[in-house]
């Protein structure tokens, strides 16, 4: 054999490429990297918010030890409570104590209800969570469609009214519109059910299997509930999506805008396909995997930011049951909702990043 066939043979063919092995190799380590990379990131966020929870349930002018005993404890019973709440141990052992009882579920015991927090937070969390959902879906449906058009009629009367919805919702007070939403819908029209989650008459009648009242009610059949609980939570849940719609309708306008001019559109209209396919076919599909981290901040927003809304609706959510128990100086039951909305809008970020990544491959 010469050494010039010699040569060609080692030379990688379409049959025998050795360069392949390797860089699906690295491919592989590289997702793995990121994968570990966004585990850290999950991880150390997690963390920063233990820290901050527990430093705030340290520096906060709230004595939880004379919150169990009361004022006419005396000093050795005062001592025995401390001892027993792990308060005289150094602070890096509470926090040890503090962050390993959080992962096992475990916020302590309320000192307003009387049961454990965990108890507490599974019994509330459901209603924030329809609320916050119902009021996302709400700012989708018309959010994202108004955006759309909005974009597309730059300058016209629909990107006008997109704009002025926007900025209303941005700038007027959601207490305000809660309020006047309650005055004008249930005190002068009775198009809405009045404060609360449903009617006295209807409270317990439906049997919990998810929490989520619209779908036990239709789970149980009983209509006559359906209508009562959806007449309750259409008004706060309509308020919460305006806001949504406010934020998802501008992002979707940003995002079509810049789709708008670029090459490629300019190019498919010069190809003659109906403006309609060029919008919703080629460059609202561009848009698409945004607009989930986009929806994703929104539903988070909702669900940490509906305090007011729950207040004003009296609505027995997470958000009335934290500023309830923080009157109360009912620490472990504040860290606890705190640590739980924390918790969900985190994964909520994590899970719109995985989502992003698998639906558009030049993000991997």
């Amino acid at each position: 054999m010469t050494h010039e066939t010699a040569g060609q043979h080692d030379l990688p063919g379409p049959g025998n490429a050795p360069g392949k092995p390797h860089r699906r190799g690295a491919s592989a380590w590289r997702r793995m990297r990121r994968v570990g990379g966004v585990l850290l990131s999950l991880a150390l966020t997690l963390l920063g918010l233990l820290v901050v929870t527990f430093i705030i349930g340290r520096v906060m002018p709230i004595d939880p030890v004379l919150k169990i005993v009361g004022d006419r404890a005396t000093p050795a019973q005062y001592e025995a409570a401390r001892q027993a709440m792990g308060l005289d141990k150094p602070l890096i052992v509470q926090f040890a104590t503090y962050m390993g009882d959080v992962l096992r579920g475990d916020f302590g015991r309320s000192i307003s209800t009387g049961h454990p927090v965990a108890e507490d937070l599974r019994r509330v969390f459901p209603a924030t969570l329809e609320l916050a959902s119902l009021g996302t879906l709400i700012g989708i449906v018309i959010g994202v469609p108004l955006g759309v058009l909005a974009a597309a009629n730059r300058g016209g009367w629909i990107d006008q009214v997109a704009r002025v919805l926007a900025l209303i919702g941005y700038s007027v007070p959601i207490f305000w519109l809660g309020l006047m939403g309650l005055l004008v819908f249930y005190g002068m029209l009775h198009w809405v059910g009045g404060p609360g989650r449903q009617d006295i008459l209807y409270d317990g009648m439906v049997p919990q299997v998810t929490g989520l009242l619209l779908i036990d009610t239709a789970l149980a059949g009983d209509w006559g509930a359906f209508r009562d609980a959806f007449s309750h939570i259409i008004l706060p849940a309509g308020l919460l999506g305006y806001f949504s719609l406010a934020y998802i309708s501008r992002m979707t306008r940003s995002f079509m805008l810049e789709q708008l001019s670029a090459e490629y559109i300019t190019t498919a209209r010069v190809k003659g396909l109906p403006e309609r396919r060029v919008i919703w076919g080629h460059a609202f599909r561009n848009i698409a995997v945004p607009l989930i981290t986009v929806i994703a901040l929104s539903f988070g927003s909702l669900l940490e930011g509906s305090v007011l809304t729950e207040i004003i609706f009296s609505w027995p959510g997470i958000g009335s049951y934290i500023t309830k128990t923080l009157l109360a100086g009912d620490m472990n039951a504040v860290l606890g909702g705190t640590i739980v909305v924390g918790a969900c809008f985190v994964t909520l970020n994590l899970l719109s990043d995985i989502l992003y990544r698998l639906l558009d491959p030049r993000a991997t």
